[in-house]
């Protein structure tokens, strides 16, 4: 599979597929193909993991496109931002916020991962349940805004408001840390807790995440009550 990622704020990953490779995606996420890719939309595993889908908030269904003969197949974002690849393997696998998947190579592999303080699933910014990246293969993830990336050492911690955690190896501890002071919490504007990352592994950050760009037009968004 050859792919080339294109456009601005709302980019698009066009896929070229040799006859026989598939493509699975979130359902919705497809924009164009070529007329000989063929679509079977699957409850990816059984009921445990349509019911886990069900309580996270995901799609239950996702959708696999087999190139009947070479093809093309393009998938587009669904919010402003950036589209990454992201090699999966063995010992390679990856965390991400649960809207970060797009689409990906038939070998990976997408699951639930709760987190396991419950502290950090009420208040870090994703909630309690994100999404697991494994098996391998090519991977196309959306990012808010822009992507910045950081290798933490080893005890190394990052400090992230909520929301702009885009993902991180699993080899990262994600907890929350309580701003101090009732006056910065009430008046600082920037939340009553942070996210608290701690290495080693890499971590990827996001400048707008998608939360932020709905409160951000959500004052100029007229209702009609009539």
């Amino acid at each position: 599979m050859k792919y080339e990622i294109k456009g601005g704020a709302f980019p698009v990953v066009v896929c070229q597929l040799n006859s026989g490779e598939k493509m699975i995606t979130e359902s919705g996420s497809m924009v164009w193909m070529s007329p000989n890719m063929k679509m079977e939309t699957s409850g990816g595993g059984g009921l445990g993991k349509m019911f886990s889908k069900a309580i996270s908030g995901e799609n239950l269904f996702q959708n696999i496109y087999t190139a009947i003969g070479d093809g093309m197949i393009t998938f587009g974002s669904s919010f402003p931002g950036r589209l990454v690849a992201l090699e999966i393997a063995p010992g390679r696998e990856f965390i991400l916020q649960k809207r970060a998947f797009l689409a990906a190579e038939a070998g990976v592999q997408l699951s639930i991962h709760f987190n396991q303080k419950l502290g950090a699933g009420l208040f870090g910014g994703e909630g309690f349940i994100m999404q697991r990246l494994s098996g391998s293969g090519l991977a196309f993830v959306e990012i808010g805004g822009e992507l910045m990336e950081y290798q933490l050492q080893p005890g190394q911690q990052l400090v992230v408001d909520t929301g702009n955690v885009a993902g991180f190896e699993p080899t990262v501890n994600m907890s929350i840390q309580k701003v101090s002071g009732v006056k910065n919490m009430l008046l600082g504007g920037e939340g009553i807790f942070n996210t608290l990352l701690t290495g080693p592994g890499r971590v990827w950050l996001q400048t707008m995440p998608l939360a932020n760009v709905a409160a951000a037009i959500a004052p100029f968004i007229v209702t009609d009550n009539r």
